[in-house]
């Protein structure tokens, strides 16, 4: 009888599980089975490894290399259950705009910029607020239509600063706030007013034009912070993915800080440039091959003066028999003079992609403790959940890097790599494959039901490519890893990433059949392609009740000590309050989209989840040891500074339309009552 009792509370559980899910979050869904546990506990090197890196945050990713890392150390893991919201701020960017407030993400992370907090809503107003109170010190409004229904949401992730070492202290402009809008424009704003520098471009503002005629206004905008190297302003652009081969150029672009003149001009797909190896793009493919485009945000080595960039797939992005090639310089790790643009390196992580398999993070620049010995590495997370780990001098692998076959046998007119690269030391934190017999339901019928679909799709694993019998994809093509990327322990060497553990079907359309297929596909997204041979269909594995036919958590946290590559820890992250019935709050891992932050307290605090919940874990074991219900949803990533004393960490809660999570606009700051 107990048995019994167990498995039906089980059952019901599970159904319940299912039943959230089958609202506007269905396109998030899959798992990932295996138990997740402590496999082990980084070792802290020695004292003072940690760099002095400040008390503030000053770029989006804290600091220019993306480290998501404060060395303040009020807050810790023996205090952190003290922690408190001190002040509370809304951003009021609805008002007037409520029709396209479904169509907005607010994945703003707020920066220090001397005595103000400054960020920007999804519609790119700039706001500066009083660190300490979150007092509205002054605001600008961009002007942005909210009818151009760009492709990625209207979002704006951050902003960056820039200081004029040629302007007498204190003169106008001397301190700058440099932003980007979802209608591709940079602007140059004075940080003690928030008003435009007039000498910046025209008005205090330049336009990016695509290389195309876009096909409606959204389809090329800026979500990401520019990166700011010297007096260079460098910046990419999120481009429409799947509307046609033929798409604009995914070109980075640098302009002059003080006066927004072009500077150089750098395309990952090499139009203009002898390949470095004539296998990279044949037959005069790159001329007819769009984006490749950074949407993600760029990484800043000040001491080098080099900026490295994330850069994403080609066009378009399930079918590459028009581009055949490994496509370099697409989904890689770019290394280029910031002053110049000149290449200084390139490593390539995906061959051909033909998964949507973009650099979808910032490049984490680090410095490793090996042996006792300093070493300057870019860490890159990718979708596949894979990690890789470069020396920032060179691009050549720290931790092995080796080639491995992968599945072939691609659609008609494909023309797939070989192999893949794939990291030595580390396994995917996530999994790739999805079997029959891993088919999760909560009857026979149900699970027999999600064994048929697995079944009749192509399964062998990551890099099965896409068929007209469809692929299996997992993890999915948003990740894995996504834009908010990884933080970085310099004490212990230790990497701490979330990610999703999801799964979807990609199946190629022939080109007359999408308009066709689209009107009778409600419950999937079908892209044209257009001038490819096939469109695509991308459609997540439900059964007839709507649940997963993959098991749970969706999501996931993980750390992995960089010197060695070992997984140290890895949990199942969020849970089902705010999505089930009653508010039951099962801890299953759900999807999350946002970042981590480690702080010298020895603490991980992270939000990201959809269940409008803030955490902090310590940052050894993974543990939650304290969290706290948000005003909406976070998909954001956390800061946190010492201002008169007293450390902050504050978060941007508003949600993100697409997944159906709570919306708002607030911006929520935290601290202890009393400093220790």
């Amino acid at each position: 009888m107990r048995r019994i009792f167990i498995g039906l509370l089980l059952a019901v559980l599970v159904l319940v599980a299912g039943l959230f899910l089958t609202g506007s979050a269905v396109w998030f869904l899959a798992g990932f089975g295996n138990d997740l546990r402590v496999e082990g506990r980084a070792e802290r090197v020695a004292d003072g490894a940690a760099p002095a890196n400040g008390q503030g945050w000053q770029t989006f990713g804290g600091d220019a290399g993306g480290a998501r890392f404060s060395a303040a150390t009020q807050i810790t893991r023996e205090n952190v259950s003290q922690l408190k919201a001190a002040w509370t701020y809304q951003t009021r960017a609805f008002e007037g705009r409520e029709a396209a407030k479904n169509r907005t993400a607010f994945e703003a992370t707020p920066i220090l910029v001397e005595d103000k907090l400054v960020l920007c809503t999804p519609f790119n107003d700039v706001i500066a607020l009083d660190p300490g109170t979150g007092e509205e010190l002054w605001r600008f409004d961009p002007g942005i239509s909210i009818d151009s229904r760009p492709a990625n949401q209207f979002v704006c992730r951050g902003v960056a600063s820039w200081t004029d070492t040629q302007a007498e202290p204190g003169a106008r402009c001397s301190r700058r706030i440099v932003s980007a809008t979802n209608d591709a424009r940079i602007l140059s704003l004075d940080l003690e007013d928030g008003k435009p520098c007039e000498g910046f471009g025209k008005g205090g503002q330049i336009k990016l034009e695509p290389s195309l005629e876009l096909v409606w206004p959204g389809e090329f905008q800026i979500t990401s912070a520019p990166a700011v190297v010297g007096d260079v302003i460098v910046t990419g652009t999120a481009i429409s993915d799947n509307v046609r081969v033929e798409a604009p150029s995914g070109a980075v672009q640098a302009f002059d800080a003080r006066t927004g003149e072009r500077l150089w001009v750098f395309d990952p797909v090499p139009r203009d440039v002898v390949s470095p190896d004539p296998r990279d793009w044949q037959d005069g493919s790159a001329g007819r091959t769009g984006q490749a485009n950074v949407w993600s945000t760029i990484s800043v080595d000040e001491k080098r003066g080099w900026v490295f960039l994330p850069t994403s797939s080609p066009s378009p992005d399930f079918f590459g028999g028009l581009r055949k090639g490994d496509n370099r310089w697409a989904n890689s790790v770019v290394a280029l003079d910031g002053k110049t643009g000149e290449l200084k390196w390139a490593f390539q992580t995906v061959h051909h992609d033909v998964w949507d398999y973009d650099l979808p993070a910032m490049p984490g620049l680090y410095t490793l403790t090996i042996d006792g010995q300093p070493r300057d590495v870019v860490a890159q997370v990718a979708k596949t959940g894979l990690v890789f780990v470069l020396d920032r001098d060179t691009g050549e692998p720290v931790l092995p890097v080796e080639e491995r076959a992968v599945p072939q046998d691609g659609a008609v007119g494909e023309a797939l790599s070989s192999t893949q690269p794939f990291p030595v030391n580390t396994p995917a934190i996530v999994p790739s494959t999805l079997e029959p017999g891993e088919a999760f339901g909560i009857t026979g019928i149900d699970k027999a039901a999600c064994a048929k679909q697995i079944g009749s799709a192509r399964r062998e694993g990551l890099y099965t490519p896409p068929t007209e019998q469809g692929t299996i994809l997992r993890p999915f093509s948003g990740g894995g890893a996504n834009w908010g990327g990884p933080a970085f322990d310099p004490a212990r060497n230790l990497l701490v990433v979330n990610l999703n553990n999801l799964a979807e079907i990609i199946t190629l359309v022939p080109a007359d059949q999408v308009e066709a297929v689209e009107e009778l596909m409600h419950d999937a997204e079908v892209s044209p392609q257009t001038g490819a041979p096939y469109g695509v269909i991308r459609k997540a594995i439900l059964s007839p009740l709507g649940l997963p036919c993959s098991p749970p958590p969706w999501g996931v946290l993980a750390a992995v000590d960089l010197s060695t590559g070992k997984l140290v820890w890895r949990r199942a992250v969020g849970t089902t309050r705010d999505l089930a019935p009653f508010d039951l709050a099962l801890p299953l891992g759900v999807p999350n989209l946002g970042g981590p932050m480690i702080t010298g307290g020895d603490l991980v605090f992270l939000a990201a989840t959809i269940d409008s919940a803030f955490r902090a874990f310590d940052v050894e074991t993974g543990e939650v040891l304290w969290e706290t219900r948000l005003p909406a949803s976070a998909q954001s990533g956390p800061a946190s500074y010492v201002w008169e004393g007293r450390q902050y960490v504050v978060i941007a809660a508003g949600g993100y339309g697409r997944i159906g999570a709570r919306m708002g606009d607030y911006v929520v700051a935290f601290a202890l009552d009393e400093a220790p």
